[in-house]
């Protein structure tokens, strides 16, 4: 689960104050923004799990159902009092924010009620209102039940992001994923019983024993279920994770490069033939008159502002950055306004290469004489990128710089390259 969730800061730049700062810290630790600020989207992290993935870096806590009453309760509690700060702060126009994303965590693990008040909270600050396109809601497909999914629709949510990640019992097993196969096309009737149209999968790929065959039987499983938006990504090895750890001691191998490498091909193949659109390096859309790209997704890759709310949950508001600690219980004790840690603001050069990071991971690219003519971009840029370009890594069409499909194999090596 999570993997929607947005970029968290690593480092701590330098802090800008004085009048002129769109965002400051306060003397309790809040961020303040200024009431005119734009926010596009906001992104909600509910960090309760009943199981932490084995490949999962995020932040959650793991609660066994029968402790989860007053957790999940004053939980709730501190995220309203947050959003209802915040919304004070920064009050959004009369037709709300355009986007909205519930990550965690398993956000479908939070029990209906509790839904029910927070969505009714998000409408009453003005947050959730008629001009919002996209909400969007993570979930584990053993948490959909019908009950859950009428709520969550008629308090506004139109978008759900199912992680089906494998539909093979040993591969679902290798990941710790304590989900059951049959449970995906379940939890996707539910949905659709309820309402919900735009649906998105996600899938996982390269993970230890799985086979060309295995995922070739993936993505038929996944296509058959008729998503509009599918996510499928190649395993990676966190930092600080119990698969990393395995892995460390050699108790799970890793995919070798070349069979990752036809896997990746092999979902480029069947996914274009099924009618998606590759919008991203992993993530892929329905064709059709309907845009069914994540568009809270593209609010982080365009590098629009956003504000984050719960335990953990990254904020970019006008060049400033800053995250929520990722503590539940400091977040409870001290709402409305939570510890915030990694407060930096970009300076010039960095927010150049973030846009540019960013934008290569669209398949859309990034425009080339914006590229080339920006007074941050310094001549070993360019040159690069022509010896990329060269190597038939990059390339410019209808004036945008764009990777390759040669490049989409080693994108984040052809990014870092240039950065």
């Amino acid at each position: 689960m999570g993997r929607h969730a947005p970029l968290n800061p690593n480092t701590t730049g330098p802090k800008r104050n004085g009048q002129d700062s769109p965002a400051q810290i306060s003397p309790a630790g809040l961020v303040w923004i200024a009431p005119d600020t734009p926010l596009d989207a906001l992104y909600l992290h509910l960090p309760f799990c009943f199981h932490k993935c084995h490949y999962c870096d995020f932040y959650s806590v793991v609660e066994a159902v029968s402790a989860l009453d007053d957790g999940q309760r004053d939980f709730t509690d501190a995220l309203i009092a947050e959003i209802t700060c915040r919304s004070k702060q920064a009050p959004p126009s009369h037709a709300g924010l355009k986007t909205l994303f519930a990550g965690g965590g398993t956000p479908t693990y939070l029990r209906p009620a509790l839904w029910q008040r927070l969505l009714r909270a998000l409408t009453d600050t003005g947050w959730l209102g008629p001009g919002t396109a996209e909400f969007t809601v993570e979930a584990n497909p053993e948490t959909v039940t019908l009950e859950l999914m009428q709520r969550l629709v008629a308090g506004g949510v139109n978008r759900v992001s199912i992680g089906a990640q494998s539909f093979d019992r040993d591969a679902l097993k290798a990941l710790e994923r304590w989900h059951d196969p049959d449970s995906v096309p379940r939890a996707v009737r539910a949905c659709r019983n309820a309402g919900i149209t735009n649906l998105s999968l996600d899938l996982i790929f390269a993970i230890p024993g799985q086979t060309l065959e295995m995922l070739d039987r993936d993505l038929d499983a996944l296509l058959a279920l008729e998503p509009t938006h599918l996510s499928t990504y190649g395993l990676t090895y966190e930092p600080n994770t119990p698969l990393t750890a395995k892995l460390r001691v050699g108790q799970v191998q890793r995919a070798e490069e070349d069979l990752e490498r036809q896997m990746y091909e092999l979902v480029l193949t069947k996914l274009e033939a099924a009618g998606f659109e590759h919008y991203e390096i992993s993530n892929w859309a329905k064709a059709g008159p309907t845009d069914h790209r994540c568009q809270h997704n593209l609010a982080y890759w365009h590098n629009r502002d956003w504000l984050g709310v719960g335990p953990s949950a990254a904020s970019h508001v006008q060049g400033h950055r800053w995250r929520n600690a990722p503590n539940l219980t400091r977040y409870i004790q001290d709402a409305p306004t939570p510890p915030i840690i990694d407060h930096e603001v970009l300076p010039p050069p960095a927010r150049f290469g973030e846009l540019l990071m960013l934008g290569l991971r669209l398949r859309e690219g990034i425009d080339h004489d914006w590229f080339s003519h920006h007074p941050q971009c310094k001549p070993y840029q360019r040159e690069t990128a022509q010896e990329l370009t060269d190597l038939g890594l990059l390339g410019v069409t209808d004036g945008r710089l764009q990777l390759t499909r040669k490049g989409l194999f080693v994108g984040d090596a052809v990014i870092a390259k240039l950065m």
